[in-house]
């Protein structure tokens, strides 16, 4: 067996295109994805699971009807799932998610 650290730093270098999820790695039925955002994203809600948000380079912020979350670098956020939100960024920050395999990402639609 091979064994080698992912080094997320390396993998971030590789691609410029934003709200675009690049899977890293996979532990059982959920994913590593790690995207880079800038701007706003469109509200939207998953009704099936809760998605974890962990900033890895710059600031966040997500809103939610009733309020909002900032992520810095270093901290993560758990959305729980039914909850609607809309993920935003000033300027480009760097996210690693973890979601189930199941869950397919549009991209950027506005």
């Amino acid at each position: 067996m091979y064994y080698q650290a992912i080094n997320l730093n390396e993998k971030l270098s590789k691609f410029n295109d934003q709200w675009s999820p690049k899977v890293i790695g996979q532990i059982n039925d959920h994913q590593f994805k790690l995207v880079k955002i800038a701007g706003e994203y469109e509200w939207h809600v998953h009704e099936e699971t809760d998605k974890v948000f962990m900033t890895i380079e710059g600031e966040m912020i997500i809103d939610f009807r009733d309020g909002q979350v900032k992520i810095s670098k270093g901290e993560m956020f758990i959305v729980p799932r039914g909850v609607e939100m809309k993920p935003s960024a000033e300027k480009e920050c760097h996210i690693m998610l973890v979601e189930p395999r199941s869950v397919v990402n549009t991209g950027r639609d506005n």
